[in-house]
């Protein structure tokens, strides 16, 4: 009995000399940023007590243009807000669940070491706040999300963020540090139906996604969003997969990472040109920028790129370096496997449709339009990427179709896709346009409207409904009607 009492009053002093030790750090509070911002290095080099502060909102954003979804967030932004410590602090979460809220929520860190990664502690109705405290053991980056019954839904609508815990050695000093999440998300619609959609439990539960994106947006990160450094920057990236389902194939066309921190932690791989992000899970990869223009950020699943949103775009401002990249090299690398799209079919007479002006609401269609489907690649102007992508704006390629008697081969492109060399103002581009899925007859008319009548381009009629239908009728003998 002794022995046990012993026992007891040195753990009961461990406890208390710990907690005691634990009131003495420092306090601070921690600063959590939105994406694609990272909070500063921690240049401390002894533990503290660190408070962090979260508010769950439940809120309705845009997921694509002209898409509204109702996500659920931490802090209000897909992913949740970036949480930077360093190993051996003490960390004092807040969870506080905003009281217009419709359900519980609570927050589970894979950083946590203790049963249910804080669930359990954080669980918070709607107009509540939770508190608990865990210590920083192991460093490495980790995913954070939401662990109320259904997991997998409150996943999918957006409940995930990452946390760093920082090593007390700290990863070399970069140029730029981002914070890069993606996420699967699963609508009754596909991907780009206009309007407000709701969540499919059915089409989560088989792991068909509509939506796949980098940031809670398939615009998050692109033309005015795009991520900024310069020629000679050497950039590190935070990225991480919330899933809930499918696993990321991590990939920076026309990069190699030199270093990559696999699975987040402290081993590194050298010279990656592609990395596996699981679900629930992380990577850090460095790179240097060698030469200017804009690297694209993807999942390397490529039609989750290009047709499901995981796409966004880092652009490198300064000097090209010639030795290094030529143009037509970095087209031969990551538009291999597109080579799909159909050839072109012959050409066939095709009356004109009625000369009328279009409407200031079907140039307002055709301007989202083609910043929902087309900017990605040709650019918020129509300027278009030098030996990449071949310019809209001014374009004598495009004008000459778009002013030809038959311009059946204008819809042709964007239903079927375009393979193979083409020659635009002077400069060849021999990449492919994947077809571009989901449009109406009304939408590709408006769409052909907008880039015919802008940026320079004069001369061509407005394209009509009814002209496309009969174009598509013709290019892949489907009814328009079959087109919702």
């Amino acid at each position: 009995m002794k022995t046990i009492l012993r026992s007891l009053a040195l753990a009961l002093w461990a406890f208390a000399a710990t907690a005691a030790a634990d009131t003495e750090l420092p306090v601070e509070k921690a600063i959590v940023t939105s994406p694609p911002n990272v909070p500063p290095p921690i240049t401390r080099t002894t533990p503290a007590r660190v408070v962090v502060e979260i508010e769950v909102i439940e809120k309705p954003a845009l997921i694509t243009d002209g898409v509204e979804y109702t996500f659920w967030t931490f802090g209000g932004t897909v992913p949740g807000g970036f949480i930077r410590v360093r190993v051996g602090d003490t960390v004092e979460l807040h969870l506080a669940n905003h009281p217009d809220n419709k359900l519980p929520h609570n927050i589970d860190l894979h950083a946590v070491s203790g049963p249910g990664g804080g669930a359990a502690s954080t669980f918070t109705a709607p107009g509540h706040k939770s508190r608990f405290t865990f210590k920083a053991l192991n460093p490495g980056l980790y995913v954070y999300h939401c662990a109320t019954a259904p997991v997998g839904m409150h996943v999918a609508n957006g409940m995930y963020g990452l946390i760093y815990v920082q090593s007390e050695k700290p990863l070399p000093p970069v140029d730029h540090e981002f914070y890069v999440v993606q996420g699967d998300f699963y609508t009754d619609e596909p991907f780009g139906v206009k309007g407000h959609q709701a969540f499919s439990m059915q089409r989560a539960i088989d792991e068909h996604p509509s939506y796949v994106v980098f940031n809670g947006s398939a615009l998050s990160m692109v033309g005015d969003n795009a991520l900024q450094a310069k020629v000679g920057d050497r950039v590190r990236l935070f990225v991480g997969n919330g899933g809930p389902n499918l696993v990321s194939s991590f990939h920076v066309i026309g990069e190699i990472f030199d270093t990559v921190y696999v699975e987040g932690g402290q081993k590194s791989q050298t010279d990656v040109q592609t990395t596996l992000v699981p679900a629930g899970g992380s990577a850090i990869v460095e790179f240097e920028l060698d030469t200017n223009g804009t690297y694209l950020l993807v999942d390397h699943s490529l039609l989750r790129a290009f047709n499901k949103g995981a796409l966004a775009m880092l652009k490198a401002e300064g000097q090209q370096v010639t030795s290094i990249y030529s143009g037509k090299e970095l087209d031969e690398v990551y538009l291999g496997d597109e080579s799909v799209a159909s050839a072109l079919r012959q050409k066939h007479p095709l009356p004109l449709a009625a000369k009328t002006p279009p409407s200031e609401a079907a140039a307002a269609d055709g301007r989202d339009i083609f910043a929902k489907s087309c900017a990605m690649c040709h650019q918020a102007e129509g300027q278009g990427l030098e030996a990449v992508f071949p310019p809209l704006a001014k374009s004598d390629y495009m004008m000459a179709r778009a002013t030809a008697a038959d311009r059946s081969e204008l819809v042709d492109i964007i239903l079927n896709g375009k393979t193979g060399k083409i020659t635009v103002n002077g400069t060849d581009y021999n990449g492919v346009m994947t077809p571009v899925a989901g449009l109406s007859d009304a939408d590709i008319a408006a769409v052909l409207t907008f880039v015919t009548s802008n940026w320079g381009n004069s001369g061509a009629p407005p394209f009509t409904t009814e002209e496309v239908a009969k174009a598509r009728a013709k290019v892949t003998g489907k009814a328009a009607a079959a087109i919702p």
